[in-house]
């Protein structure tokens, strides 16, 4: 049974990424909160499982035409940049440190959502 919800959250978590929804998120959350792996334990494994997904996502959004390549490079130097120092805060600060950050930043997403839920939809 365990392996079937494990599936299920794959699959999900892949499907909501390639098509840029967060798949990330949905991993994560599975991961810590509900197969209560430690929060750093539970970034490497979201980032390596992301990996193929990305790269795949990537190479169908090229073929599709949905890329706009002159971004493609400043994007790409400016992820790596980020994640970079995102690995460098990530051992600086310590597991329940993040697994605090992550929720407040959890709290503020959800708040800012339900605040916006009356107004005009973004085009």
């Amino acid at each position: 049974m365990e392996w079937i919800l494990i599936g299920a959250v794959s699959l999900a978590s892949g499907i909501a990424a390639s098509m840029g929804l967060g798949g990330g998120f949905i991993l994560l959350v599975y991961l810590t909160a509900i197969a209560n792996v430690p929060q750093l334990e539970a970034q490497w494994i979201n980032l390596i499982f992301f990996l193929p997904i990305g790269g795949l996502a990537l190479w169908m959004h090229l073929k599709n035409k949905l890329v706009e390549k002159a971004v493609l490079f400043p994007a790409i130097l400016a992820g790596l940049a980020g994640a970079a120092l995102g690995c460098f805060l990530a051992g600086f600060l310590g597991s329940e440190t993040l697994t605090k950050v992550f929720a407040g930043f959890l709290a503020i997403v959800g708040v800012k959502e339900i605040l916006q839920l009356g107004g005009k939809p973004k085009s």
